[in-house]
């Protein structure tokens, strides 16, 4: 079926307002910023927007309006926004697993060492001890007395 000019003309109207609502992110609920809401926002048959049809052209300028918004890093879908949101979140959250995950690692290992250390420190505190048992030149020093400071005899 044929429309007139007159129809062709409001049609492209409808369209051209039902994609700057979607394009300033006014998603119908169930909605994306796509064509099929586009189409179904200005009741107009989807298949319109594709191949030598009427309003391919529409589609085009929809599409450039869209990728020009999301490289200026605006993106009117709120779903598209906050997937974004959360992929970046999601990565930053990766890096700080891997990174929290290496000081886990470089800390036990530094455990590890210390705890050998103070074995070896022991040991060695012992192995002196029995060395200076038996024959011992070490004479040892009485206690200090303690004096009261401030008596008067």
């Amino acid at each position: 079926m044929r429309i007139s000019a007159t129809q062709r003309t409001e049609n492209e109207n409808r369209i051209r307002a039902a994609m700057d609502r979607l394009l300033r992110g006014e998603i119908p609920p169930g909605g994306k910023c796509d064509i099929k809401t586009l189409a179904s926002e200005a009741a107009v048959d989807r298949t319109a927007f594709y191949g030598t049809r009427p309003y391919a052209h529409l589609r085009t300028e929809f599409e450039r309006r869209l990728q020009a918004l999301q490289r200026a890093g605006e993106i009117p879908d709120p779903r598209e926004a906050q997937i974004s949101r959360l992929k970046t979140e999601n990565a930053k959250l990766k890096e700080r697993l891997t990174q929290a995950g290496q000081a886990i690692d470089d800390l036990t290992d530094f455990r590890r060492q210390a705890l050998a250390r103070l074995a070896a420190q022991h040991e060695e505190i012992m192995r002196l001890r029995d060395a200076t048992t038996g024959t011992s030149h070490v004479s040892h020093l009485p206690s200090p007395r303690t004096t009261v400071i401030g008596s008067c005899s």
